[in-house]
């Protein structure tokens, strides 16, 4: 059962890498780049303090930023455990997929899919009474963890699992933030 779910996995991704086309490549090879979304992680810092007290502001804000921590050291130790390959490594595919990137750390699981699904959902959970359209911040996880297979370096059940470790961290997360930190005398309930 496990061996033909690995298959699966690499003859889903050998298709959808090979979708991918040349004059789209700067596109995706941006979308990939972490840097680019900057002004989206200040975004989010700006909404946490914009009309708020800057004590609960704070907290939402370290809350996120642990949580953060927390996934990039969870996600080396998983790759470093698993031991799988990534696809652009991997000489049993390489020749047959459309590689754009080359990192040479292992594949299992995403961190870019687990670090923005986290902290798209730790967002979205603290912000949603606030903000009507914090649903619309799901955009950039879909799009950033899609790059990963077009630029051909996570296989469709790395990001798969990374969004599930993202997702639960940061509803884990969010419950100690509910239950130690947002009952502060000094913080109004959220």
């Amino acid at each position: 059962m496990f061996k033909k779910l690995l298959q699966w996995d690499k003859e889903a991704f050998i298709y959808l890498n090979n979708l991918g086309s040349e004059q789209y490549d700067a596109f995706w090879i941006t979308i990939t780049n972490i840097n680019f979304w900057i002004p989206l992680y200040l975004f989010f810092g700006f909404l946490f303090f914009y009309k708020t007290p800057f004590r609960e502001g704070l907290i939402k804000l370290i809350t996120v930023v642990s949580l953060t921590l927390f996934i990039v050291l969870i996600t080396h130790l998983t790759k470093d455990l698993v031991g799988r390959l990534r696809p652009n490594n991997n000489l049993e595919i390489n020749t047959l997929i459309r590689v754009l990137k080359n990192p040479t750390d292992y594949s299992f699981f995403s961190g870019h899919a687990a670090s923005s699904f986290s902290i798209t959902f730790s967002v979205f959970l603290l912000l949603r009474k606030k903000y009507r359209l914090t649903v619309l911040f799901f955009i950039w996880p879909i799009l950033f963890t899609a790059s990963r297979i077009y630029v051909g370096v996570h296989f469709p059940m790395d990001i798969i699992a990374g969004a599930i470790v993202g997702i639960l961290l940061a509803v884990l997360f969010y419950s100690l933030y509910n239950r130690f930190l947002s009952r502060n005398k000094y913080l109004p309930n959220t």
